[in-house]
């Protein structure tokens, strides 16, 4: 099958707002998993110590062994601490947006460079305008589409994919730098310079090359395939309900954390609990690996297979 020559362009509204509305009037009680969430606060604590502790050490070890660790160990946790990070952006951290924004900062630590404040600025606007052309910085630009088509186009892209997800955003929707974007270059360079004294170059490395990995062929990369690009025409979110959740701050339940944007991923498995109705019926991944091989084998599943509006 042809790859196809364009995005699918609608006029309908994203579906999570109407859903949204739908589900509160059957069941108010939903309002009750609003909140914080200290599970979030303990993994995250947890996720940084455990990156920054392996950087330490990683440097008395060979290069291939800190290949390896940064692949099945570092990248996994620096994928989590940016779900980490996509979850204290919702303010589901701590009751006041500030603790949050410092929460994130320090969530950033292990990723190398500063991204938390310029994701939550992005972030808000992919829930808000959803699809928006020009305004949708998760996907893909027309350059992309044009040049890494096929398999081995495929491949390379996702390979890469976080360098597209890092820079794409200042070439579709530049924004002007405020005050916590300041903060969070200045508070990552400051933790740099005190971490690389202890942890040397290689540590250095190590964080760099698990970010790289993190954002590439490991299996929890998946979900940024899996969440929005069309595996079944008509739909636009979809879930995944497998056990890599227990890795990502549940951001495989994508539809409902759509839906929901203020229920922490901890409690989204009962939001599908109380209204199956809304969310049985529709398609969901079985595995991000299977995602993946989709994505770069499959030639009906391409870069343009995203739903935009004008």
């Amino acid at each position: 099958m042809k790859e196809q020559a364009d995005f699918y362009w609608t006029e309908a509204r994203e579906p999570h707002s109407e859903r949204r509305k739908a589900i509160l009037k059957k069941y108010p009680q939903v309002r009750e998993l609003v909140g914080r969430d200290m599970k979030l606060v303990i993994g995250t604590i947890l996720l940084v110590a455990l990156q920054l502790l392996l950087a330490y050490y990683i440097d008395n070890f060979s290069i291939w062994i800190l290949i390896i660790v940064s692949y099945f160990i570092g990248s996994t946790a620096t994928h989590a601490l940016f779900l980490a990070i996509h979850e204290i952006t919702h303010n589901l951290a701590f009751r006041k947006q500030v603790y949050n924004n410092w929460f994130a900062l320090f969530a950033n630590i292990p990723i190398v460079f500063p991204y938390s404040m310029s994701f939550k600025t992005y972030h808000t606007m992919h829930h808000r305008q959803q699809g928006k052309d020009g305004m949708d910085v998760d996907i893909p630009t027309t350059a992309e589409t044009r040049i890494f088509k096929g398999t081995f186009g495929k491949l390379i892209w996702e390979v890469n994919q976080i360098f597209f997800y890092a820079l794409r955003p200042m070439f579709v929707y530049p924004i002007k730098l405020k005050k916590w974007h300041y903060i969070n270059i200045i508070f990552q360079v400051i933790a740099m310079a005190v971490f690389l004294p202890f942890a040397g170059w290689g540590g250095l490395f190590y964080l760099l090359l698990s970010s790289f990995f993190a954002g590439g062929l490991n299996p929890v990369s998946g979900h940024f395939i899996a969440e929005h690009y069309v595996f079944r025409e008509g739909q636009e979110t979809y879930s995944y309900y497998g056990p890599l959740n227990y890795l990502m701050f549940n951001v495989g339940y994508h539809n409902e954390h759509h839906d929901f944007p203020s229920i922490p991923g901890s409690r989204l498995p009962e939001l599908k609990k109380i209204a199956p109705e809304y969310y049985d019926t529709l398609y969901s991944h079985k595995s991000y690996v299977q995602v993946i091989l989709k994505f770069i084998t499959d030639s009906a599943i391409s870069l343009h297979s995203r739903i935009k509006r004008k």
